[in-house]
Formats: structure tokens, C-alpha cells, sequence
């Protein structure tokens, strides 16, 4: 049996960490699901902007739009969602099948909005009602401006991935919005079946250490939080207070693996896939990784309930000076700055396209929201 249909079976979902026209076109799409257990996908500007960047696949597309005078972010949520719209088309029938429980794809909000509360509430509701598609996901982070924007985008019913996740605490907080939304719907007698995932990222953590830990401990930081917050997360969905919530007819927000490409070229390329897995629980994957898993990856345990080894580990991780809390917040704040730099580059990168193909885009590059 295949290493993803084992981790299928185990109740893990396999996500694809990408999006290009081209995996839509040729078929790559179809056979990740078909041969490789995925069901959904995820994205991201920086993905967007190195699908838009490496290829030719998007000029028509940008030559059209700009044409009829869109620019900037309009023209990139536009091409965006073509693309999305294809792939939760592709995923629909194991969204029916899984009764809306897998089959997603994700569009974030501009990362622009990571301190912007209301900024982020309206915009997930736009882009949630442009998409026009039940299994997609608005991406917020999971920043402290951000869990007020989850918690009211719940209640107003719009599905949400929560992104930037780093610690159990930032989970936690994010968690909290999710149960927080639900329950405000349930008093108002709507329907609470509002589905959203809690990203957590793994391997930043390992790269943000590596030259500061000893060798025993390199690549280990990164498991150690993720055992961390899934024992969290267990703890959260045998509550009593999720029980009551799930009796109701809430279905559960879902902890999720992000950033679990291999970074380190002297480590395994299937690292975190293996360690992470657990079931009631999604992976998301880059492409290689995820062919790197079929063609020789070995699942042979399964993450303990209780998270394991992850606090004797995490103990050690202190103990070599790693401040966990101060470095989670860094990491988020370094992620969305990360995402700002992929958002302005990709919006560049539009106009210069629109530029090169002989429409000159009204307005600046780089638009807020």
C-alpha cells in the first residue's frame, strides 16, 4: 500500500501545498487525487506568485482583465479564483461524499490585512461570495488582529483557514475565535456547521534554529510544537465544551500541518510528513514532497494523543537557550512580512505582464485592500 493511502486510511488528509494553470491543464491535478489519496489543496501569494511568474499559462488571462480596465488586487483575485474555482470543482466529489468534511481548496485575504480586523472581516466575506463555491476556504492569520476577524467571519458563516499558526498557545487563541463563532450561531438558532482548519507551520522552526542548537537537536524543534499543539488539540475535541457543540451538529476545526517541505538537505525529504502523522489531522504537501512520500516514504508510527516525547524534547530546546515563545511570535510576525513581500512582488509582477503584453494598468502596482 502506498505511504499516502496509508496515511489516508489513517484518517490524515493529504493537501497539496500548490496551485498552477498548468497541474489544471495537464492533468497533474486529476492524478494527485487519483493516484495519491489528496483531497485539496491550499495557496498562498507566494505560490500565486511563482505560478504566475514561471509561466506563460496566465497572460491571457492577465491581458483580458487588464484590458477591461482591472488592475492590481481586483485583477489578481480574478485570476486567482479561476483557478480555484477548477480545483474545488475537481474536489467537489469528495466534498459531498466527506459531507463537507474534506475536498477544500484556500484563497488568503491580501496580507495586507494581518493587522487589520475589519479589513480582514470584509474581505473574506467578498472573496468567500466571489468565489462563489461551498469548499473554499478564506485564509486569516492567525494573528492577535487576526482572531477577532475568525472568530465574526464564523459567525457570519464564511468556511476559514486560519494561517500562521506557530505555537499550541497561537493555536489555542485561534481555537478559541473558531468555538467562540460557533456558539454565538448556535444562540441566534443558525446553522452551525461552519467548517475551518487551524494551520500550524512546522519546519520554520528548524530553520530558525539550526545554527543555534546543537547537532542532536537539529530538525526536532519543529515535531516537538507540532506534538505539543496536537495534544492540545485532543484535549480540545474530548472537552466538554466541544461535545456540546459537536451534539449540535458542529463539525470540528480541524489541526492542520503547514510547511512541511524539508528544508534541510542533509535530512530526510519526508521528514515531517512521517513524523506528523495523526489522524484526525491534514498535511498539507509541496509537489516533491508529496511524490518523494509516494515513491518512498515509510509510515511506521502513528502521533500519540498525548503528543509523546514533545515536552521532554521541547525541555531541551530551553535548555540551550531557545526563548519557544518569544521565537513563535517572531515567526508569525516574520511570516506575514514574508507574505506582504510575496503580495507587493506578485502584484508587480501582474502589472509588468499587463505592461509587456501592450496594456499599460491604471493605478499603482501595489494596491491595499
Amino acid at each position: 500500500m502506498k505511504p499516502t493511502r496509508q496515511l489516508h486510511d489513517l484518517g490524515q488528509s493529504l493537501w497539496l501545498d500548490n496551485i498552477t494553470r498548468e497541474i489544471l491543464d495537464n492533468g497533474t491535478l486529476g492524478h494527485f487525487i487519483d493516484d495519491f489519496s489528496v483531497t485539496g489543496l491550499t495557496s498562498n501569494p507566494t505560490i500565486f506568485d511563482e505560478a504566475i511568474g514561471n509561466s506563460s499559462a496566465y497572460d491571457a488571462g492577465i491581458l483580458e482583465k487588464a484590458r477591461a480596465g482591472k488592475s492590481g488586487q481586483a485583477l489578481f483575485i480574478e485570476l486567482a479564483l479561476e483557478d480555484l474555482r477548477r480545483a474545488a470543482d475537481l474536489f467537489a466529489p469528495i466534498f459531498r461524499k466527506t459531507a463537507g468534511v474534506d475536498g477544500w481548496v484556500s484563497m488568503e485575504v491580501s496580507p495586507l490585512l494581518a493587522s487589520d480586523t475589519k479589513g480582514s472581516i470584509a474581505a473574506a466575506a467578498q472573496i468567500h461570495a466571489q468565489a462563489n463555491r461551498p469548499n473554499l476556504f478564506v485564509k486569516i492569520p492567525g494573528t492577535p488582529e487576526g482572531v477577532p476577524a475568525i472568530e465574526e467571519s464564523i459567525f457570519a458563516g464564511v468556511p476559514i483557514n486560519v494561517t500562521l499558526l506557530f505555537s499550541r498557545e497561537q493555536y489555542l487563541a485561534a481555537a478559541e475565535a473558531y468555538l467562540r463563532g460557533i456558539e454565538r450561531r448556535i444562540a441566534k438558532g443558525l446553522d452551525p456547521k461552519v467548517v475551518s482548519v487551524a494551520s500550524l507551520f512546522v519546519s520554520r522552526w528548524d530553520v530558525a534554529v539550526k545554527d543555534k542548537v546543537p547537532a542532536d537537536l537539529r530538525n526536532k524543534l519543529g515535531i516537538a510544537i507540532g506534538g505539543r499543539t496536537y495534544r492540545a488539540y485532543r484535549d480540545l475535541l474530548a472537552s466538554s465544551r466541544w461535545q456540546k457543540l459537536a451534539a449540535a451538529g458542529a463539525l470540528p476545526q480541524r489541526l492542520l500541518w503547514a510547511s512541511t517541505g524539508t528544508k534541510d538537505p542533509n535530512a530526510s525529504d519526508t521528514l515531517y510528513i512521517e513524523a506528523l502523522a495523526a489522524s484526525d489531522t491534514i498535511d498539507t504537501i509541496p509537489d516533491n514532497t508529496l511524490r518523494a512520500l509516494a515513491d518512498h516514504g515509510r509510515i511506521e508510527s502513528v502521533m500519540k494523543v498525548d503528543g509523546g516525547d514533545a515536552e521532554a524534547m521541547l525541555a531541551q530546546f530551553s535548555k540551550a537557550g531557545i526563548d519557544l515563545d518569544a521565537l513563535a511570535a517572531k515567526l508569525q510576525t516574520d511570516g506575514a512580512a514574508s507574505f506582504v513581500k510575496s503580495w507587493a512582488e506578485l502584484l508587480q509582477r501582474i502589472a509588468d505582464k499587463a505592461a509587456a503584453l501592450g496594456v499599460a494598468a491604471p493605478g499603482k502596482a501595489v494596491a491595499s485592500s
